[in-house]
């Protein structure tokens, strides 16, 4: 017999609309595309939880940070509460668990790469480190969207790399990703994973 749990999944990235589809923010792109893979309802901004964007079903709970990537983990930590607190029975609160969507520099744009448990390496990404200082201990789902690297490794190029909006392919390619990423979390939901 499978269990079925509470699932909340969140992506980090920088805000809208200035940084809507860029490399950086490949988390918010994929979630937002997720919606329609999961039939959730349009994202609304929601106070209780961050002033993130908030789109929720019987079965899934999709969240966007509302800050800069490198500041996601309070954001994210809050939400995380509230979403708990939202759950009826300890049972659920025990079952649930958090699934961050982030962008992933060492994957080629298109891949999507499942990391879980605790303690995994951040690799240097600073929106991961925040988050696990604000959840020091937790376990949780990461799943890194590949964004490809740019040719140098220059701090001031790759920072302009990360930046740049996404070309429309590149755009249809995190509509795949979404499909990836929806298997995902239904085997998490369904306690497969």
């Amino acid at each position: 017999m499978s269990i079925v749990r509470p699932i909340f999944v969140a992506s980090i990235g920088n805000p809208s609309p200035t940084y809507t589809n860029t490399l950086h923010s490949a988390g918010h792109t994929v979630l937002t595309l997720l919606r329609t893979w999961l039939l959730t309802p349009p994202f609304e901004k929601s106070r209780p939880y961050a002033s993130g964007l908030l789109s929720t079903s019987p079965d899934y709970t999709l969240w966007q940070s509302p800050s800069l990537m490198n500041l996601s983990g309070k954001p994210v930590s809050t939400a995380w509460r509230t979403f708990l607190s939202s759950l009826s029975t300890q049972g659920d609160k025990s079952a649930a668990r958090l699934v961050l969507v982030h962008d992933n520099l060492e994957l080629p744009i298109g891949k999507i790469k499942v990391r879980e448990g605790k303690g995994a390496s951040t690799k240097g990404h600073n929106g991961l480190k925040s988050v696990l200082g604000a959840l020091p201990g937790m376990d949780f789902t990461r799943v890194g969207v590949g964004i490809g690297r740019c040719v140098s490794r220059e701090s001031r190029d790759v920072a302009a790399y990360v930046m740049r909006k996404m070309t429309p392919d590149e755009v249809e390619i995190m509509a795949d990703v979404a499909g990836q990423v929806s298997a995902v979390v239904r085997e998490i939901r369904r306690g497969v994973r």
